[in-house]
C-alpha cells in the first residue's frame, strides 16, 4: 500500500474530473483540489511540533490523481525541508535528498565548509594582523625619519642662504655650501629607499599570505561551481511520457545551470513521484501556509502558481503527455474586438485596454494592443508606447503618432506632472479611510515579474489612497500611483505593510478570479501639441 496516496472522502465521488490537467502558471483551484487541501491542512495543524516552523510560512501543494485501478487520492509536498528534514511520512519524498549526511552534497559541502574555515581563520589570524601592525609602523617610522630629516634640511638651507645673503664668501666655502646641499638630498633619496626596501619586504609576505588566501577562495568557488552541477545532475524528473531528464539537461536549453533552489519546490516533487509510482495526474494546486516572508507578499491560505525561474523550465518538460489547460496569460483576446477609442487627434490616441490584452508584444504571446493599434493606424511612427498597463488592468493608455510627441509625454511621466486615477476591489475591508503608502519596490530575480518590497534596495514607491465603500468583506478604493514602479498598486494593496489587502483576481500576491478587479479610470496630463490641460475617464467595464 503506498502511503504517500491519500485517499479523498466519498464526496469526490460526486465532483466532475477537470477535462484538463492544471496549468501550473494560472490557475483556480478545482473542487478536487480543495477538498485535498483541506484535509492537508487539518493534517499541519494538528502538527504541534511543527507549528512555529509553518506559522513562519511555508508552500505546500497538492496533486490528485487515479491509481491504477481507476481510484481518486491525492499527493501532498511541501518545499524546501520541513523539522530539519525533507522527508515525512505524509508527504511525498523530494526528487534528491539533499540532506542525505552519506549524499554527495552534504559530503562535498563538508569539504567547502573546511574551505570556509580556512579561510575566515586565515582573513583573522594573529599572523596577518602582525604583518599588517608591522607594515603601519615600517610606514610611519619611514615618515618619521624623512620627516625629520626634511625638517634639518631646511634648517641648513636657511643657513646656507643667509651665509650667502651676508656675502664675502670664498670658492672653498661656497664649494662646501654645495657639497652639504648635494649629500643632504643624497642621503634623502637613501634614506627613503632604505625604508622603502624594508616596507616592500613586509608587503610581499602579506601579498604572499593573501595570495593563499585567494588561492583557497578560487578553489573553494570551483568546488562549489562544480558541486552544484554534479547535484543538478542527480535531480532526475521524469515526464508523462515516461521520459527522463536531469536539470543540467532540462535548463540547457536556455543556457544556463539551473538556479539555486531548482527541483526543490512542490510541483517538481508531486508530479515525479505521481509518475515514478504509475499515478494518473488530475489537478493540481499550490498554498501559503503562515506569515508571509519578509519582502515578500504571500498571504496565509491562498494560492499561487508556480515560480517562473526555478520551476517553469522543470514543469515544461515534466508535462509533456498530459494534457493541460491553456495558460490564458497566453490566449489571444478574440480577434473581432474592436479597439475602444476614447480619444483621437492627429497627435495622440487614448485608448481603453481590456483586461486580458498585452500592452505591447510578449515573450509568450505576439498580440497586444500596440500590434492592433498599429494595423489600425499606419501613420503612427516612432516611439509610439508611452506606458504601460498590467496585462490583467483594464483602462486608458496613451499612444503618441510621433516622435516629438512621445518625447514630449515621456517628459511628463519623468516629471510626475501626469496624474493616473485607478479604481480597485480589494479582497478584504481596508481600516483606514485615505493616506499614501510608502514602501520601495524591487523585481524578484528567482520569480519574476513579482516584485518585493526591499528598504535597502528598493526604487521609491508612493500610492495614494481614498476608501470609496466598504461592503461585505471588501473594499471599492481610489488609488492614485505617485510613482510608477512595476506592479506598484498590486503589491501596496496586497502587502502586509501596505494596505494588507490584495486587489481581488490577483493572481500573483492575491486569489485568483476571473479578472483582476484594478482598472485606470482616469488620466490628466497636458496635450502636448495644444499645451491644453486634458482630464479623460472611462467607465467601469461590465462584472467590475
Amino acid at each position: 500500500m503506498n502511503n504517500k496516496f491519500h485517499r479523498l472522502g466519498a464526496e469526490a465521488a460526486t465532483v466532475e474530473l477537470p477535462r484538463q490537467f492544471t496549468c501550473p502558471f494560472c490557475y483556480e483551484p478545482h473542487p478536487l483540489a480543495l477538498m485535498a487541501v483541506k484535509q492537508v491542512q487539518s493534517y499541519v495543524a494538528v502538527r504541534g511540533d511543527w507549528a512555529d516552523e509553518l506559522a513562519a510560512g511555508k508552500m505546500l501543494g497538492v496533486l490528485v490523481a487515479r491509481d491504477t485501478q481507476g481510484q481518486l487520492g491525492f499527493l501532498a509536498a511541501f518545499s524546501g525541508n520541513l523539522a530539519g528534514s525533507v522527508r515525512h511520512d505524509f508527504f511525498v519524498p523530494p526528487v534528491y535528498d539533499l540532506l542525505d549526511p552519506q549524499g554527495e552534497f552534504k559530503q562535498g559541502e563538508a569539504q567547502i565548509t573546511a574551505i570556509n574555515r580556512e579561510v575566515e581563520r586565515l582573513e583573522t589570524s594573529p599572523e596577518l594582523v602582525q604583518m599588517l601592525d608591522q607594515k603601519a609602523t615600517a610606514c610611519q617610522k619611514k615618515c618619521d625619519e624623512i620627516g625629520n630629516f626634511k625638517a634639518m634640511m631646511a634648517r641648513h638651507k636657511l643657513n646656507r642662504d643667509q651665509l650667502r645673503t651676508a656675502g664675502n664668501l670664498s670658492d672653498e666655502q661656497q664649494e662646501s655650501l654645495l657639497s652639504q646641499s648635494r649629500y643632504e638630498k643624497a642621503e634623502l633619496k637613501r634614506i627613503r629607499q632604505r625604508h622603502e626596501v624594508e616596507i616592500q619586504k613586509i608587503v610581499d609576505e602579506i601579498d604572499d599570505f593573501r595570495h593563499h588566501i585567494h588561492t583557497l577562495k578560487t578553489r573553494r568557488k570551483a568546488m562549489s561551481e562544480a558541486l552544484q552541477e554534479r547535484i543538478f545532475r542527480l535531480f532526475v524528473v521524469s515526464n508523462a511520457r515516461g521520459e527522463r531528464r536531469d536539470l543540467v539537461e532540462v535548463f540547457r536549453p536556455l543556457g544556463t545551470l539551473p538556479p539555486a533552489g531548482a527541483g526543490e519546490c512542490c510541483a517538481p516533487r508531486l508530479l515525479n513521484y505521481a509518475f515514478n509510482s504509475g499515478l494518473r495526474p488530475v489537478c493540481m494546486a499550490e498554498f501559503w501556509w503562515g506569515a508571509s516572508p519578509v519582502g515578500e507578499v504571500r498571504h496565509h491560505g491562498h494560492f499561487y502558481p508556480a515560480c517562473r525561474s526555478k520551476c517553469k523550465p522543470i514543469l515544461e518538460f515534466m508535462l509533456q503527455g498530459l494534457d493541460v489547460e491553456p495558460n490564458p496569460l497566453e490566449q489571444s483576446i478574440e480577434e473581432d474586438v474592436p479597439l475602444d477609442v476614447i480619444y483621437d487627434d492627429q497627435w495622440i490616441t487614448v485608448l481603453n485596454k481590456p483586461s486580458g490584452m498585452l500592452t505591447v508584444p510578449g515573450k509568450a504571446l505576439d498580440d497586444s494592443l500596440l500590434s492592433r493599434y498599429q494595423a489600425a493606424h499606419p501613420e503612427a511612427v516612432g516611439p509610439i508606447v508611452v506606458h504601460r498597463l498590467d496585462q490583467e488592468t483594464s483602462g486608458l493608455v496613451i499612444f503618441a503618432k510621433d516622435k516629438a510627441t512621445h518625447k514630449a509625454l515621456q517628459r511628463q511621466f519623468e516629471d510626475h506632472t501626469i496624474k493616473k486615477r485607478y479604481l480597485a476591489v480589494l479582497d478584504g475591508e481596508v481600516e483606514t479611510s485615505e493616506g499614501v503608502i510608502d514602501l520601495p519596490l524591487l523585481p524578484d530575480v528567482e520569480d519574476r515579474p513579482r516584485q518585493r518590497v526591499d528598504r535597502e534596495h528598493g526604487k521609491p514607491a508612493q500610492t495614494r489612497y481614498c476608501v470609496l465603500e466598504r461592503r461585505n468583506g471588501i473594499t471599492h478604493i481610489a488609488l492614485e500611483p505617485l510613482t510608477g514602479r512595476t506592479h506598484q498598486l498590486r503589491v501596496h494593496s496586497s502587502h502586509p505593510l501596505g494596505l494588507n489587502c490584495p486587489i481581488m483576481g490577483d493572481r500573483l500576491y492575491g486569489r485568483a478570479a476571473t479578472r483582476l478587479m484594478l482598472h485606470a479610470q482616469s488620466i490628466t496630463f497636458l496635450h502636448p501639441a495644444t499645451g491644453k490641460s486634458m482630464t479623460l475617464d472611462t467607465p467601469l467595464p461590465p462584472g467590475f
